[in-house]
């Protein structure tokens, strides 16, 4: 391997997705400042995008690779599956992928060392279960062509035994041999870790769980719902979490 070849796979990238409406330029940009603060030396930060609008100039912006679904379908985070394309806009190297909506709390330099062919967070709902949660995998770039290429030939039947682009991501991963989890106090869920237990929700407001590093958000509660605090018929009742200001932002 020459030496440019050398320096393209040793290479840390940082991706997200950013595709339609539901989230403005500011979650990448605040993305982006959160890893620029907790990660060390040099990465290269890509923003995979339909709309680079906004984002700001430290960000790389490419396209997101068709993947040609049909129109109408729920969409399960199917496009994620594109960062696993043989050639990813000819990206070279290691890329840890963080959904656009976490918010970084501690250091990320394990993220790249720890051991592992393709690492995921473990289901936090359903721990018996193989199924990773996809906010925040790693793995080489071009290393698993084979789980687009057969996505995309046989859609209607991956779609019919999967939920969701993380559960067909993790069986296919699992059956190969090469799927294991970040250790579990990295990567803690807002809606299961953070919350305190009821009653003492009504007066205690949300905690970062000692030894998080990335807190994720999945269902309807994100950054901006934490910080503010709800309560609805949908929702238990949440007190503003004041530490999300202290660390989603540019």
């Amino acid at each position: 391997m020459d030496t440019t070849a050398a320096a393209q796979h040793s290479q840390r990238h940082v991706l997200c997705m950013k595709w339609g409406t539901k989230y403005g330029p500011e979650y990448v940009n605040r993305l982006y400042a959160m890893v620029r603060r907790h990660l060390q030396g040099d990465f290269n930060f890509v923003c995979l995008t339909d709309d680079a609008t906004g984002i700001r100039a430290e960000v790389q912006c490419l396209p997101i690779p068709s993947l040609a679904l049909p129109q109408g379908i729920p969409e399960r985070g199917w496009t994620k599956l594109t960062t696993f394309s043989a050639d990813l806009h000819g990206l070279r190297g290691t890329a840890l992928f963080l959904d656009v909506d976490v918010v970084v709390t501690g250091p990320l330099d394990d993220f790249f060392t720890h051991p592992g062919e393709f690492l995921i967070i473990h289901d936090h709902k359903r721990p018996w279960r193989v199924t990773g949660n996809s906010s925040v995998y790693r793995f080489e770039l071009g290393a698993h062509p084979d789980v687009l290429t057969y996505f995309r030939g046989h859609f209607e039947e991956v779609r019919k035994q999967f939920r969701n682009e993380q559960a067909y991501l993790s069986d296919v991963l699992h059956k190969q041999g090469k799927l294991q989890y970040w250790p579990a106090a990295w990567c803690p869920s807002f809606k299961y870790h953070c919350i305190p237990a009821w009653p003492s929700n009504y007066w205690r407001p949300p905690f970062v769980p000692q030894d998080a590093r990335i807190v994720i958000f999945h269902g309807e509660c994100n950054p901006p719902d934490a910080l503010a605090g709800r309560r609805n018929r949908r929702f238990r009742f949440i007190r503003p979490a004041a530490w999300v200001a202290e660390h989603w932002h540019e």
